[in-house]
């Protein structure tokens, strides 16, 4: 009954969706031309917003549990599982105040209305997983750009996201690169939960009723750690403590 109820549903969202998408193209470039970085950001930040509340026609709702003080005017490397693209809208709103950029795919980079649009003047990078070489030079620059800028980077180390909620193993070398080229960075673990169950029918219908909740760990000083890895390794552990299984 429920995955019934979910293809009318499902149609709905995709509409409100690619409505909200199409609205703020526009009004992201007008703020970025005319009123420049901290408008634009403003126009993303209530994109997001408005995204989340598309998300709330299949019944879905969002917690976001920060237990600590995480003061503003210090980079950092938010470092989370990765189970679903509806990962970012609430991780962008809820820690808007730090300007949340994102390493993503190139192809990203066009052909979606304000998506595209944000990754490419937003701060943000794009990088060519074919090409690993050009991929960690974008990256380098992307951390120092992290860290001239007071800016959050988040990083999904597992690479690709969880389709059923199942943590997989983190990928070191884009986190490594990142510490390394954004040394004062505060690393910031955070588990999200139940965001693959969005697409626990796959594309079309969407699922239904999914409650998607971020938790943050308590963040980390990167350059409290001579042993990078021993650092990447205990944020693993504190990432998957909270992942429901």
């Amino acid at each position: 009954m429920q995955k019934l109820l979910a293809y009318p549903l499902t149609v709905l969202y995709f509409i409100c969706f690619g409505l909200t998408l199409v609205v703020f193209h526009p009004i992201q470039w007008f703020c970025k031309s005319v009123f420049g970085y901290r408008a634009h950001k403003i126009s993303v930040d209530w994109l997001q917003f408005f995204l989340m509340r598309c998300l709330n026609v299949l019944g879905t709702t969002f917690s976001f549990t920060n237990p600590y003080n995480i003061k503003k005017g210090k980079p950092l490397i938010l470092v989370a599982n990765h189970q679903s693209m509806y990962d970012i809208p609430p991780l962008i709103w809820y820690l808007r105040k730090h300007h949340v950029k994102f390493i993503s795919k190139k192809e990203l980079g066009k052909g979606i209305p304000s998506v595209s649009y944000n990754l490419r003047h937003g701060g943000s990078v794009l990088i060519d997983r074919k090409d690993a070489l050009g991929s960690i030079k974008a990256i380098e620059d992307f951390a120092k750009r992290i860290e001239k800028n007071k800016w959050a980077a988040v990083i999904f180390p597992e690479g690709t996201r969880s389709r059923d909620g199942k943590p997989k193993p983190f990928k070191t070398k884009g986190l490594l690169t990142m510490i390394k080229y954004a040394p004062n960075a505060l690393i910031v673990p955070i588990t999200i939960n139940n965001s693959w169950k969005t697409l626990r029918y796959g594309k079309f219908p969407m699922g239904l009723g999914a409650h998607i909740s971020f938790l943050i760990h308590k963040p980390i000083e990167a350059n409290h750690y001579e042993d990078k890895l021993e650092l990447i390794s205990i944020v693993e552990a504190q990432v998957k403590s909270s992942i429901e299984q």
